[in-house]
């Protein structure tokens, strides 16, 4: 048996990709992350969902906010900025990316079945999302730290050590393009 019936028989037992969950920090690097997930959409014919967390704030904070700084009406307002400048984020992230793919590339945009924005704790939303949407992959990017070594960033340590659905956790360069 050659090399690449070996590749070809390993392949063929790896599960089913039907489903995807790309969480996304909105940076611009995460354009990277983008990449891998629309080439394994495009490879496996899976449906991508996307998943963006605003971080909540901490009891504390809230408290803070709420009893020196805004009352609950002033607190929820700032929470519907943050959606909004989030979701405009993600759309210009988008369309930066659309843009720069041809037609036939972009012809897995409609694969893209649902996009999610979030006011909550960023790790277990990923979590219950993914068993929610029932997909087979998360697929996160991570901020590379250090000169010799890569570090997960905390979100993303956290959902690998705790999911039971396969990861790809992506690299990000270190500078925001």
């Amino acid at each position: 048996m050659g090399v690449s019936q070996i590749i070809s028989k390993d392949l063929d037992m790896l599960p089913e990709i039907k489903k995807i969950l790309y969480s996304t920090d909105l940076s611009k690097s995460s354009t990277t992350v983008f990449e891998q997930v629309i080439y394994l959409a495009k490879k496996t014919n899976a449906d991508i969902h996307i998943l963006h967390v605003v971080e909540k704030l901490s009891s504390d904070a809230k408290i803070t906010l709420e009893s020196y700084v805004m009352d609950s009406t002033s607190r929820k307002s700032l929470l519907q900025e943050r959606t909004a400048l989030a979701k405009k984020k993600l759309e210009e992230r988008q369309e930066y990316f659309w843009n720069k793919l041809d037609d036939d590339e972009c012809a897995v945009r409609h694969q893209i079945k649902s996009i999610q924005i979030v006011e909550a704790y960023p790790a277990e939303t990923i979590l219950k999302t993914s068993i929610k949407l029932d997909v087979d992959l998360i697929v996160m990017g991570t901020h590379e730290k250090g000169m010799l070594h890569s570090f997960l960033g905390s979100v993303a340590k956290n959902v690998l050590s705790r999911s039971h659905i396969p990861m790809l956790i992506v690299p990000l360069p270190l500078k925001e393009g």
